[in-house]
């Protein structure tokens, strides 16, 4: 299920009902210094505000596909809209995005989450200080004023507004006890008239301790003790009241607040609530009447047209440009962008409940959509429900969806494209992907996930020069596509350009700091400057956000003893082997390790292990052999010996150091292995000796066909040559040979050749080297046959 949330109202949220907005006070405009400054200025505006635009509905932003780190599995970068590039240029300056006119920029400044937390404590506990104070002042002037004879004279107003400030100022400490003790002091003085909507408080801190049923209790007080005048905050006491019959699990009672809310006074927050309601209790029906109630809530916005700025009255556009970006239209810009989420998370949601298939259901919340305010919303719809189908692993259904907005307006042509370059993209068409991701780029040429698709095509086809110059021109669009800048650094990396790489890299790092893909790329570009150092300390940095990564484990075990430091990689290795007891080099550097510092008992468990993960390589059985030998456990090592003879008879290592066991235990096996020492050597010779008789027979052949006949006219051969050439002499031969290696025994079990580095497989006998046997005839050197044109069968190749 998507993750799902109710919307519940601010904590504490009519603490301040009747507090003022000082925005909308005219009298205090002297001392508004953006005010004055606008006064001052020569076209009478505030100074310019960056302007924050509505966020797109949620899976509607074009997909674009990354490259993932190189050693792993691919992963797609997520696009995270941080700090790091601004869109606004000075006039006169080149936009250079990745710095290589200027040389690298400096790092950002690091977000400390802990240090702003510290400092709005101590702002709270100052507050509280200035709060307690203001109480001891109140408390002194009354008893001096009762002192004087003058009780007439204390100021009510001013002893509720200290007990107020008190109050809040306890709840902002999460002093609950204390806060809840101040409020109800003011309600148990009779004086203080209104004093009963702060039992709306009361309920917020009871909701924050999660104690439900007081907290209803207060609300219900406080929505009896306000008169119906008061109509937006009874609203906004009974949508609490359904937020807390929620929580508590009541569904029921929370449809009825709802209800009565959308009956009296609708609004969003509510409708999406209420339509949550009546999935959990799972009414179909209602479901659909809830979602039309919905949509059909009026959001109260103006419209955009009377923003834009028209040729004819130069007054009217610039008090156009003075109020587009104001804080009043960013509100209603909020408004929107939350309405939209909430209908589009709404039909994901109730989609596959009120139909029988996820696709119908979708059909109809598009079909409601296009006939209501949203009608903008449509085409995002349909965007997600193709999304919403790729999730599900749907391929077809999203390429089918998709595919139906090749004839709407460019914007909607250009997302959907985009989705469907990068889906081919997954499935490798890169021709169908290239076909898209152009149709993407002419749909709408500033699309920069459409260009980094278009750069990623080009990347795998090799040409990293043209692939570069995508990434480049989607950063230019888009200062911010963190897939477009990761990229182009593993371009850089491709094309050995190891500094533009680590430049690409590390202003990522800035924007995207816990990036573990980030951090990797970064130490494996210093490893390749054989800047060992830097590429550790980076790698720490990876272990520091995922410390139970084997792969980045091994790797740092790896840089360690390369930079000379054996401790350190092995505590790395063994952490790693920790975590994937299955990695044949982390086990074969730690069973090595453990035999260079003459543990040969503790090297035997990797290479037992490494036997279990590959039972048909012969060298980890030879190893694990060896260790029992060097420990001087010779009865273990001639019985694991023996098992590794039984298993690969033709192995000669084994066969030696069975000779030189057996030899120097006095045992009578050993003129037995002896013999098929010399019988698995000899037939060793003998493929040799033919492999590299089909060798020279296939040159001869080559030479024959088309070297001579390039450089000689056929003409001028003599064509008796051909004729009298015999091929019984080659049959001849080649039965000689098939006969003489049938006298040897060849087993037909697996056989991997095994490697001889590490082992002490030389055999030296004690006694002398033996007298040299007189060669036999089948060791006579046999003569080269004369080559016909015929082709070399493989009958002259052992059994």
């Amino acid at each position: 299920m998507e993750n799902v949330h109710l919307a519940v109202e601010e904590d504490d949220l009519y603490s301040g009902y009747n507090d003022y907005n000082p925005t909308f006070d005219s009298e205090e405009l002297e001392n508004d210094v953006g005010f004055q400054q606008a006064v001052r200025t020569s076209y009478g505006r505030r100074p310019p505000v960056t302007a924050k635009f509505p966020g797109t509905a949620i899976g509607a932003r074009p997909l674009a596909s990354s490259f993932g780190v190189s050693d792993g599995a691919a992963r797609p970068m997520t696009a995270v809209r941080a700090a790091g590039y601004t869109s606004s240029l000075t006039r006169g300056m080149t936009f250079d995005p990745l710095g290589q006119s200027r040389g690298p920029a400096p790092p950002l400044e690091a977000k400390n989450e802990n240090t702003i937390c510290v400092c709005f404590h101590d702002v709270c506990l100052k507050a509280l200080e200035k709060a307690k104070e203001a109480g001891r002042k109140d408390r002194a002037l009354v008893k001096q004023k009762e002192l004087s004879g003058k009780p007439e004279q204390i100021n009510l107003d001013t002893r509720y507004s200290v007990l107020l400030n008190l109050a809040n100022q306890y709840a902002n400490n999460e002093m609950f006890q204390e806060a809840l003790n101040t409020y109800q002091l003011i309600l148990n003085n009779k004086m203080f008239t209104n004093a009963g909507c702060l039992k709306v408080n009361m309920g917020n801190i009871y909701l924050k301790l999660k104690n439900y049923p007081k907290a209803l209790k207060y609300y219900r007080m406080a929505l009896d003790q306000i008169s119906d005048e008061h109509k937006e905050m009874r609203t906004k006491i009974m949508q609490n009241i359904g937020m807390v019959f929620v929580c508590m699990g009541q569904y029921t009672d929370a449809i009825t607040s709802f209800e009565q809310i959308m009956s009296n006074s609708p609004n969003i927050k509510a409708g999406y609530n209420l339509t949550l309601c009546y999935y959990a209790i799972g009414d179909r029906e209602r479901m659909k009447k809830a979602f039309q109630e919905l949509i059909s809530v009026p959001l109260c916005i103006d419209d955009e047209d009377k923003y834009i700025p028209s040729n004819d009255d130069p007054t009217s556009n610039l008090i156009t440009e003075a109020i587009k970006n104001d804080k009043l239209h960013q509100m209603e810009r909020d408004r929107k962008s939350m309405a939209e989420k909430f209908i589009m998370t709404t039909a994901k949601l109730i989609a596959p409940a009120i139909e029988t298939s996820f696709a119908t259901g979708f059909d109809w919340c598009v079909e409601m959509v296009k006939s209501s305010q949203y009608v903008e919303l449509a085409n995002d719809l349909e965007i997600n429900k193709a999304i919403t189908f790729l999730r599900q692993k749907d391929i077809n259904q999203a390429v089918k969806t998709l595919k139906t907005f090749e004839k709407k307006d460019t914007r909607v042509k250009s997302t959907a494209a985009t989705n469907l370059s990068f889906i081919y993209f997954l499935e490798k068409d890169f021709d169908q992907a290239d076909r898209f991701a152009d149709l993407a780029m002419n749909a709408d040429r500033y699309n920069p996930a459409a260009l980094t698709n278009k750069g990623n095509i080009v990347f795998v086809k090799q040409e990293y020069e043209k692939a570069a110059e995508f990434f480049k021109e989607a950063l230019r669009n888009d200062s911010m596509c963190t897939e477009a800048l990761y990229n182009l650094g593993l371009t850089y990396k491709r094309m050995n350009h190891v500094e533009e790489g680590l430049d690409c890299f590390i202003k990522l790092h800035n924007i995207l700091r816990n990036s573990t893909q980030v951090m990797y790329q970064v130490a494996s570009l210093y490893e390749l400057k054989e800047n060992y150092p830097e590429a550790i300390e980076w790698l720490m940095k990876v272990i520091s956000v995922t410390p139970t990564d084997p792969h980045v484990l091994a790797k740092l075990g790896q840089l360690f003893d390369i930079d000379g430091d054996k401790s350190q990689a092995f505590q790395y290795y063994s952490e790693s082997f920790r975590y994937l007891p299955s990695n044949i080099t982390v086990i074969e550097w730690l069973g090595a390790h453990y035999i260079e510092t003459q543990f040969c008992e503790k090297a035997i468990q990797y290479f037992e292990r490494a036997t279990l993960i590959q039972p048909n390589q012969v060298k980890w059985q030879l190893m694990v052999a060896s260790c029992y030998r060097r420990s001087g456990n010779y009865q273990k090592a001639l019985e694991t010996y023996k098992d590794i003879h039984h298993k690969f008879p033709e192995n000669i290592e084994c066969l030696r150091f069975l000779v030189r066991l057996c030899t120097d235990m006095g045992l009578k096996e050993v003129q037995e292995y002896a013999t098929k020492l010399k019988k698995v050597e000899k037939m060793k010779e003998i493929k040799e000796q033919v492999g590299l008789q089909r060798f020279v027979a296939l040159t001869k052949k080559y030479i024959y066909k088309y070297i001579i006949p390039s450089c000689f006219d056929h003409s001028l051969i003599s064509q008796s040559t051909d004729s009298g050439r015999s091929s019984s002499s080659s049959s001849t031969k080649g039965e000689r040979l098939i006969s003489k290696m049938r006298s040897y025994p060849v087993s037909n079990e697996p056989y991997e050749g095994s490697n001889s580095k590490e082992l002490d497989a030389s055999y030296v006998d004690p006694l002398g080297p033996q007298a040299e046997r007189p060669r036999t005839g089948a060791t006579k050197r046999i003569e080269d046959d004369e080559f016909g044109d015929d082709e070399l069968g493989d009958d002259l190749l052992p059994e």
